[in-house]
């Protein structure tokens, strides 16, 4: 079974943290929410309190096969500021596994050099943090090798698809994609 670690950091944007775990979740994919406080509880960007499954402390990340940023500016704010992050970002990339980041997050992955010679998407304004990426402009999710990345909370579901079919295929993501949007 695939597994995923979804970081949560106040005021994470909850549709594009939360439409990735249930979509994921009904995929068949373990994925756990992490938070990145001293926690469980974590506060989204609209006053909305979760409760995470776990703390980042307590993921094995040898054994996820991909991390999760959502997006929200305070949320990535947060994400930045947490130190233990980069290295486990960097790991994830130099061993090639799965990173997706949306919203604002991606910019972590470029302030990072992850995205250099990359395609990537971010929200507005911050492209020009994706440092070394070719902006995409016109997409709501860009896929590029390892990478996937989204504009934010309107490209929630396929950014979700984007993830499921990175780890179990096309074919999952659509059956996937199709239940959430009530077969249309």
């Amino acid at each position: 079974m695939k597994k995923v670690a979804c970081l949560l950091a106040d005021g994470f944007e909850e549709i594009e943290g939360l439409t990735v775990v249930d979509m994921c979740r009904r995929a068949g994919i373990d994925i756990k929410t992490a938070s990145i406080s001293d926690s469980l509880e974590v506060t989204s960007s609209n006053g909305i309190t979760v409760k995470a499954d776990c703390k980042f402390d307590d993921i094995k990340f040898d054994e996820m096969d991909m991390i999760v940023l959502p997006g929200g500016g305070l949320g990535t704010e947060n994400l930045e500021k947490f130190a233990p992050l980069k290295d486990v970002l960097l790991s994830f990339n130099e061993k090639g596994k799965f990173i997706s980041a949306i919203c604002a997050a991606p910019r972590i992955l470029g302030d990072l050099g992850l995205l250099k010679g990359k395609k990537a998407i971010c929200f507005p304004g911050l492209e020009g943090r994706l440092t070394g990426a070719t902006i995409m402009s016109n997409e709501k999710c860009v896929t590029d090798g390892h990478i996937v990345t989204a504009r934010g909370m309107g490209a929630s579901v396929e950014f979700a698809a984007a993830i499921i079919t990175q780890l179990l295929g096309a074919e999952k993501a659509e059956e996937i994609e199709r239940q959430v949007q009530f077969l249309i």
